[in-house]
């Protein structure tokens, strides 16, 4: 792709667009233009666009159907994803959306169908897969410190939200399932490979709110190596994944949302004592749109991304079957 500066525009005001996506966008001005910001609500885009020097859009088709555009990042509730990712594709633009990117593995394919057919990048947006934390992780690993893994475990949950939360909305893809588990879900296919499959879940749905709030899964490969996963919108806050080897055993304390100041811990255990290892502060937020830009320009790179959003899809179908929950 060369130098080319990829124009790109907002469709909608989320929070962590205001905090951390746009503020990563507009650092990598060698990359990227920030043209525009759409709102339905006209004032809230005026003042993102006020605060990142850009045009303000009233309306999610207006940004949709310019043609000064190359690509979008929707930042959206899973729930209106199928909508506004497809209409985003259809019209030419790539895109990078939130996790989750799918409400169900058959909306899945048809946005990669349309990405591919169209030769446009999508990507997911699991930020944490681009922090330098899990170098750490994976060099060990790669020198052999635990020996062959026995299991992996991964759990990502915290207290109760405002009740106000989209989370909390069905008809919004709200839910623990689309939220916390995607990234315990993701995680062990990062860290274990894609031959593992989710093979038991179970999920707890709160009638009062309308959705699932938390949950448990199992995966297995071939070889009978396990992998546990939890998560939640009722849990003590965890936020980490372990690695129990034979000879060791490797935790990552603060996997998924490291604050970019913040700096994580590696705990390396062996017979022979407890290594704490603390990580450089990393910006994965910028990290991910590097990716981005990567794949805009990068048809291989781009085809494993179509696969990844596949898998981590059919993932999280296979938790609602095996808990008896139907769409």
């Amino acid at each position: 792709m060369g130098n080319e500066i990829i124009k790109i525009g907002i469709l909608g005001c989320a929070n962590i667009a205001k905090k951390s996506v746009i503020p990563a966008i507009k650092s990598l001005s060698d990359k990227f233009e920030l043209l525009f910001i759409a709102s339905l609500n006209p004032q809230k885009a005026k003042d993102f666009a006020t605060e990142f020097n850009c045009q303000p859009m009233a309306g999610y088709d207006a940004l949709i159907d310019s043609n000064k555009i190359d690509a979008v990042y929707i930042p959206l509730p899973t729930g209106l994803h199928k909508e506004w990712v497809n209409k985003a594709i259809l019209s030419g633009k790539h895109v990078y959306a939130e996790k989750s990117l799918a409400y169900s593995y058959s909306d899945a394919t048809e946005m990669v169908e349309h990405a591919k057919n169209n030769e446009l990048a999508l990507m997911e947006g699991f930020m944490f897969l681009y922090h330098s934390q899990h170098d750490i992780v994976f060099k060990l690993l790669r020198e052999g410190k635990i020996g062959e893994i026995r299991h992996f475990s991964s759990s990502f949950g915290f207290p109760p939200l405002d009740p106000t939360n989209f989370r909390y909305s069905e008809k919004l893809g709200g839910g623990a399932l689309l939220d916390a588990a995607g990234y315990t879900v993701r995680s062990a296919r990062f860290i274990l490979g894609d031959q593992f499959e989710i093979k038991g879940a179970t999920l707890f749905v709160d009638s009062s709110k309308g959705t699932n709030v938390y949950g448990s899964a199992f995966m297995t490969n071939s070889n009978g190596t396990g992998a546990s996963l939890a998560f939640g919108f009722d849990n003590f806050y965890q936020c980490r994944y372990e690695i129990w080897g034979q000879k060791g055993k490797i935790i990552a304390e603060r996997a998924f949302t490291p604050p970019v100041e913040f700096s994580p811990r590696i705990i390396f255990e062996t017979q022979t004592g407890i290594q704490v290892i603390k990580a450089e502060p990393d910006n994965h937020f910028v990290h991910a749109f590097e990716e981005f830009y990567h794949i805009i320009g990068n048809k291989i790179t781009r085809e494993k991304h179509y696969a990844d959003i596949l898998k981590q899809s059919h993932s999280l179908d296979l938790i609602r079957h095996y808990s008896n929950i139907t769409l």
